[in-house]
């Protein structure tokens, strides 16, 4: 199998995101997602409401930024496209035109991703993987799953998707955020992935990345599956 310029197969699925040395979020009993931005009014849909849509099903790659892919992983859930066209869209505010799409976590990570690139055909709001339910490790109880992106772009525990008619900023990004400038496409086969600098350049950088994160990953832990919280 082919990977994209730079990557390197990895075994298994290491774990990811925003706290690594942490125990993933909990998540409430009736999880819900939050819809706001450019729309007449913000809502929320009840996560049981995927249920309800078309359902797909998808096996890709997941590429992280630093350099490692995990292959052939399965998915299930519902095409982001389909969320959007069916729940989402009615809502939008006429005469306004959305150009960027942020995806929340409910461990504080936030994702922006072009609307062209959301609403591409392999583009999932996920709940399953490997036939089975999402793990705390993997974003319980649903994700984004962008696999043409980085995965920085595949927000875990998603909890809100904001619509913006510009790209949005981020005043609270940390020094290593902005050092980092993640590009705002991300394709790995054009393997963006810096905002400024080479691919080649940043290679390096990433790499020695790998050795701390899978210490972090070890030191958060599996909680699976993740408890219920208090609404």
């Amino acid at each position: 199998m082919t990977l994209p310029p730079g990557q390197h197969r990895t075994d298994g699925f290491p774990r990811f995101g925003k706290h690594l040395h942490r125990p993933a979020p909990a998540v409430s009993i009736d999880p819900v997602i939050e819809i706001s931005g450019a729309l007449a009014e913000s809502f929320a849909v009840p996560l049981a409401t995927l249920a309800t849509l078309p359902r797909r099903e998808l096996t890709a790659d997941l590429h992280c930024v630093a350099g490692w892919s995990a292959t052939n992983l399965r998915w299930e859930g519902v095409a982001f496209e389909t969320f959007y066209r069916m729940i989402i869209e009615p809502s939008v505010q006429p005469g306004r035109s959305v150009t960027h799409v942020a995806f929340g976590g409910l461990d504080g990570y936030r994702s922006v991703a072009l609307i062209e690139d959301a609403l591409a055909d392999d583009v999932l709001i996920a709940e399953r993987l490997n036939g089975r339910p999402l793990d705390s490790d993997h974003g319980a109880p649903a994700r984004l799953v962008s696999p043409g992106q980085y995965g920085f772009v595949s927000t875990k525990h998603l909890c809100r998707i904001e619509l913006h008619t510009a790209e949005p900023t981020n005043a609270d990004a940390s020094l290593a955020d902005r050092l980092l400038a993640e590009h705002p496409r991300a394709r790995v086969w054009e393997e963006e992935r810096h905002r400024y600098l080479p691919a080649w350049s940043v290679r390096p950088i990433y790499r020695l990345l790998i050795p701390p994160i899978a210490f972090l990953s070890a030191r958060g832990g599996r909680r699976s599956p993740t408890p219920p919280a208090s609404p």
